[in-house]
């Protein structure tokens, strides 16, 4: 799903990913930050640069760079698995350095993704989902505005070979407006 999406607004800015943006972004990274990831944690900026390639030749999947107004990197998001005939998007391979953890990044880069999915693409469900094992960043979805949905059992493979499971969660059209009034709310 090549794009050239730029979404602006809430001091930040979601631009397409490309390999120029690896040696930033690997430099946030760490073991416990990438644990619960699929693909194994790049450990140089070369390997945080095939990690992007792979990424880009994903034909489902939108990867945006998360950055600050001033050009700041901050971490990455994606659209995964649109189905225009169904109406319906994934938010997922979403992270940020810690030190953005807890702020207004994520509800600013929700915000923007969950506009143009509900008010640009006009879809009627968004999707969000993370390692089951990990209760912060399915505490933060919940924050976001986000209903649990339910756990799906070895759902993925971790870079050890162990499997995982997944936590859903979605916000659908009808709850589109009071969501974003509460993130508005959050980041006025």
């Amino acid at each position: 799903m090549q794009h050239q999406i730029h979404l602006e607004g809430y001091g930040i800015r979601l631009q397409p990913i490309s390999a120029g943006h690896a040696d930033a972004l690997q430099a946030l990274t760490d073991d416990a930050l990438w644990a619960g990831m699929t693909s194994p944690r790049p450990m140089d900026a070369a390997a945080y640069a095939r990690h992007i390639e792979a990424q880009l030749a994903e034909p489902s999947t939108m990867t945006f760079v998360v950055e600050g107004e001033g050009g700041d990197i901050r971490g990455t998001t994606s659209f995964d698995d649109h189905s225009p005939s169904q109406r319906r998007i994934e938010i997922g391979s979403t992270w940020y350095g810690r030190e953005f953890w807890g702020g207004r990044t994520n509800p600013a880069a929700k915000r923007l993704l969950f506009g143009y999915a509900f008010d640009e693409l006009g879809l009627a469900r968004v999707a969000l989902r993370c390692d089951a094992r990990n209760t912060r960043s399915a505490a933060a979805i919940q924050r976001l505005g986000a209903v649990p949905e339910g756990v799906l059992r070895s759902h993925r493979s971790s870079p050890d070979g162990s499997r995982g499971d997944t936590a859903y969660f979605s916000v659908i059209a009808q709850e589109w407006p009071d969501v974003r009034r509460r993130l508005d709310e959050r980041l006025a």
